[in-house]
């Protein structure tokens, strides 16, 4: 689906599904330097199981133009002005990663029926090595987010998928970002702030689906949070990295249709 946010071309996979106003909503939102190809999966599943689905390719990535967005509190309110131009008043959002945390942000200011919040952790801090390295616009940067990204033996083969390489994978996406585009997204995760006192004001219910080898983002690491939603529960899978719709699609689209079960009438 392709149209336009304040003047500026905005692209969201759709299952290939006109919206429909009686359906309830998920939205999508990727994490840094992705785009909305990493909810593949999962995105088609509900957009044919009777939902709305919008997986978002945030300004600057996939093919939403740019410039990128600073900060998670803009980006929120980014994806608000999105809903109010496809007419969707209540969704429900699955954020991983950076988007974990905008999924955070769009519920303590504006209506959401659930989120889900994919590979996070509060405060998401990045070593001063990899901001340095995006900031540069070196391949290390690139190489960072892949293999720290990534369970250990994801390199040794064994993948869900059969015929996918997930390192290959991360890194074509990288490769068509435009320059400081990555830079832009680790930095606005390092200087997000307010988590704690969003998640206070947060009133809907929150799945949290964490990896147990996820070493980008490890469980302990969104304890904080998930004692401050009020309404939350986790699921952690024992095999998983920080990839957790690549590395454990199966068990992720679990989660989260458990977590979401309602159907709209085909």
């Amino acid at each position: 689906m392709n149209f336009k946010v304040e003047g500026k071309p905005v692209f969201a996979y759709t299952a290939d599904h006109e919206l429909a106003p009686k359906k309830p909503t998920l939205v999508f939102v990727h994490g840094a330097g992705l785009d909305h190809s990493v909810f593949a999966l999962q995105s088609r599943y509900f957009g044919y199981h009777g939902w709305n689905v919008l997986a978002l390719d945030l300004p600057g990535h996939g093919r939403s133009a740019g410039p990128p967005i600073p900060s998670i509190e803009a980006l929120a309110d980014w994806v608000l002005e999105v809903l109010k131009h496809v007419k969707i008043q209540k969704p429900g959002v699955i954020g991983h990663s950076m988007g974990s945390l905008i999924a955070l942000e769009y519920a303590a200011r504006h209506a959401a029926e659930r989120i889900a919040l994919i590979g996070t952790a509060y405060p998401m801090k990045v070593s001063e090595a990899f901001l340095e390295a995006a900031r540069n616009n070196q391949h290390a940067a690139f190489d960072m987010e892949t293999i720290w990204g990534h369970a250990p033996q994801v390199p040794l083969g064994g993948n869900p998928n059969p015929g996918m390489w997930m390192y290959g994978d991360t890194l074509a996406r990288l490769h068509r970002l435009a320059p400081g585009v990555l830079y832009n997204d680790l930095k606005a995760c390092n200087d997000y702030s307010g988590g704690l006192e969003s998640a206070a004001k947060v009133r809907c219910p929150a799945l949290f689906i964490l990896g147990r080898r996820d070493v980008m983002t490890p469980p302990k690491a969104s304890q904080s949070l998930s004692q401050a939603l009020k309404n939350s529960r986790t699921v952690t899978l024992e095999s998983s990295g920080h990839s957790l719709m690549a590395e454990a699609p199966d068990a992720t689209l679990d989660a989260l249709t458990e977590f979401f079960p309602r159907e709209a009438d085909l």
